[in-house]
């Protein structure tokens, strides 16, 4: 039984300029929508997680309020519950699995919000991660829709050092026996695996791993910390959607559209949401220093970094209750603002 809701798009035709016979947006709504639908959270998933993977932080007195907020979190396209490689019918018939870009994810939450919810005006956008790219992705496309931006661990436009992580995981996952350039002919294990150790080595910091960390978690060892979360977490997936959303990861830009054509500069000033940026300090891939130089552009933001040992997670914080206090501070912040 689905836990979830479907949003049929109907036709599409995607950034890339391919058109989906039938687009789906999966989404989850926590809370209720007042009546003057002021009180909406628009919470973005991140890469390779759906919303159950994500939803943890919300609850009364968590990170995000459903007593007093509704909280919709749509699963990005690509994930496996919207659509991705895995759920459309024949992706190969453009030679390729069709490219998602978080423009085709802002266009699919648009109109999520306004035909489905009747929602004009998003109190918060949070996002951590490839969340946060969406969340920048919404402020800087349309200003005016969106109150208040919370941006965890992310970026307005992949670093030339993320890409290249990313194409190392892409490598490591296609160098699998099962793939034949264009798809898998079997499900590549031994590729997930070396997926998974490969991430594990860039989300978390080295004093993570030197002060054994892992055992806040509840894990007995590294290697049952590497197993349980992170070959146990990838081996769920399909490898085609975790392809697909590397692809999207690494063309996210904010200025890459026709409005802004590349300039950055401009994105980022038409970014109006009073907006913290949450970096943290031990991120390995998006780093303190790519985050500052991005919300010094950005006309009403406050660069908050998360100082933590957990690196990428720290801005998934559902083992460290001290980074979770820091993010909910910001959170409450916005609102109150």
């Amino acid at each position: 039984m689905k836990d979830h809701d479907i949003f049929d798009l109907g036709p599409t035709t995607l950034a890339c300029g391919v058109t989906v016979p039938s687009l789906h947006l999966a989404y989850k709504v926590y809370g209720t929508l007042d009546a003057e639908t002021s009180n909406l959270i628009l919470y973005p998933t991140s890469y390779g997680a759906q919303h159950s993977d994500i939803d943890w932080l919300i609850g009364p007195g968590r990170i995000l309020d459903p007593e007093r907020y509704c909280i919709v979190i749509p699963n990005q396209l690509g994930n496996g519950l919207s659509s991705s490689p895995s759920t459309l019918p024949d992706p190969f018939s453009f030679g390729r699995a069709p490219a998602f870009s978080h423009l085709d994810n802002v266009a699919a939450q648009n109109r999520l919000l306004t035909e489905v919810l009747g929602v004009d005006r998003i109190a918060l956008i949070y996002g951590w991660s490839m969340g946060g790219q969406q969340a920048l992705h919404w402020g800087a496309l349309h200003p005016e829709r969106v109150a208040a931006i919370c941006a965890t661990c992310t970026s307005a436009r992949t670093s030339p050092h993320n890409a290249l992580f990313l194409e190392g995981l892409r490598a490591a996952l296609t160098a699998d026996p099962g793939w034949n350039g264009a798809w898998f002919t079997e499900r590549p294990i031994r590729g997930l695996r070396a997926f998974a150790r490969i991430y594990a080595g860039w989300a978390l910091s080295q004093a993570f791993y030197r002060n054994a960390l892992w055992s806040e978690a509840g894990f007995v060892s590294r290697e049952d910390y590497l197993i349980r979360a992170w070959e146990g977490n990838f081996l769920r997936r399909d490898p085609m959607d975790l392809l697909s959303m590397i692809d999207t990861w690494i063309a996210s830009d904010i200025s890459d559209n026709d409005r802004f054509r590349g300039d950055l500069d401009a994105a980022l000033g038409a970014i109006e949401a009073p907006a913290i940026i949450m970096p943290s300090t031990t991120d390995l891939y998006f780093t303190l220093d790519d985050s500052r130089s991005e919300t010094a552009r950005m006309p009403n933001a406050e660069l908050r970094p998360i100082r933590s040992d957990w690196g990428h997670r720290a801005g998934n914080p559902q083992h460290t209750p001290e980074d979770e206090a820091v993010i909910a501070q910001a959170v409450r912040d916005l609102l109150s603002a």
